[in-house]
């Protein structure tokens, strides 16, 4: 397994959503500061996909990335959409404040991912990329097409991922996805190193990870990265949660609950969430995005501060965190 790509200083990465546009409009100028900000506050392990900002995410970092010295850092980025250029009228409707004039179509076949990559280290320009994860192959995203992509996955993506990894292709690949039911299944029916883990593990919402897919990704020697640590800036006083404008009945409660307690220990709420998910043993790093240099120090201070023991004990015996969960020492 090859998972030890991801060293302890590769703990806290830089996720590529929201330079993708996700949340405003970030210009390609903002973006190129956030990532400044990020290099030179020593974060080394970035993660973008073609799918943030149809394109402009990975555009982005690569343009940033392109005079770096290349085994300065870890990059990763995703397969299982494939893209082509449209008329400006005929982007789809997504989630994208801004995204670049293209149209998508999953595709997770072995031809797919090795036009995925190919395409992916064209926009970049980088030499290779370290960790490939299979994107969205979830039914949040495909819905009820969720067991004919796995069947296609099967038989082409996590074949061919495997092979580019033993060629020394890539160094590493897993799923990337924000259910736990594709991170099973690849394990059943594959050999991934690492998965991307959003949405499912966070100080506000953690039990079922706990429950079944830690456990699992133990047995198999599998780590994890964890995406929307935050629930996608809900910690942070965002008015949203996991990318939705819908917040979980009592999920507030708990959050306000949890930061005038992590107050009370002067420990303000993003380093808990922040050291919260690092304490899981499966979890060697976390990727949370930025749209601006602010939010960039902010996770770096973080990651830096300590926490203490009375804290989570605290947390724990209010039946605020899980009793079976892992905790910071």
């Amino acid at each position: 397994m090859s998972h030890s790509i991801l060293k302890k200083e590769h703990q806290l990465g830089l996720g590529g959503v929201a330079i993708g546009t996700a949340f405003e409009n970030i210009t390609d100028e903002q973006s190129q500061k956030i990532l400044q900000e990020a290099w030179d506050l020593d974060i080394r392990h970035y993660d973008t996909s073609p799918w943030y900002g149809l394109t402009k995410s990975e555009r982005r970092f690569g343009e940033f990335l392109n005079d770096k010295n290349r085994k300065d850092f870890v990059f990763s980025t995703k397969i299982g959409r494939l893209f082509t250029p449209v008329h400006k009228s005929e982007v789809p409707p997504t989630m994208w404040k801004n995204p670049l004039d293209f149209d998508f179509k999953h595709m997770y076949t072995a031809d797919a991912v090795k036009k995925s990559i190919e395409d992916s280290l064209e926009r970049t320009g980088l030499d290779y990329i370290d960790i490939v994860y299979i994107h969205d192959l979830s039914e949040d995203q495909v819905g009820d097409r969720y067991d004919y992509y796995m069947k296609q996955a099967k038989e082409g993506a996590f074949k061919v991922l495997s092979k580019l990894r033993d060629e020394g292709v890539i160094k590493a690949w897993g799923m990337g996805v924000n259910k736990i039911e594709p991170i099973l299944d690849c394990i059943e029916a594959a050999d991934p190193d690492i998965c991307l883990s959003a949405t499912q593990y966070s100080i506000l919402e953690h039990e079922d990870a706990v429950d079944r897919l830690l456990p699992a990704v133990k047995k198999a020697g599998v780590k994890l990265v964890s995406g929307a640590g935050y629930n996608s800036g809900f910690i942070t006083g965002r008015d949203r949660y996991n990318y939705k404008d819908v917040i979980p009945k009592g999920m507030t409660e708990k959050r306000d609950k949890i930061a005038q307690i992590a107050k009370k220990y002067d420990i303000d709420i993003i380093t808990a969430a922040m050291h919260f998910v690092l304490a899981a043993d499966e979890f060697v790093a976390i990727i949370p995005g930025a749209s601006s240099t602010d939010q960039v120090q902010s996770n770096v201070k973080a990651w830096k501060s300590e926490t203490h023991a009375d804290f989570w004990n605290e947390l724990k015996s209010e039946g605020l965190i899980y009793e079976k969960a892992q905790i910071p020492a």
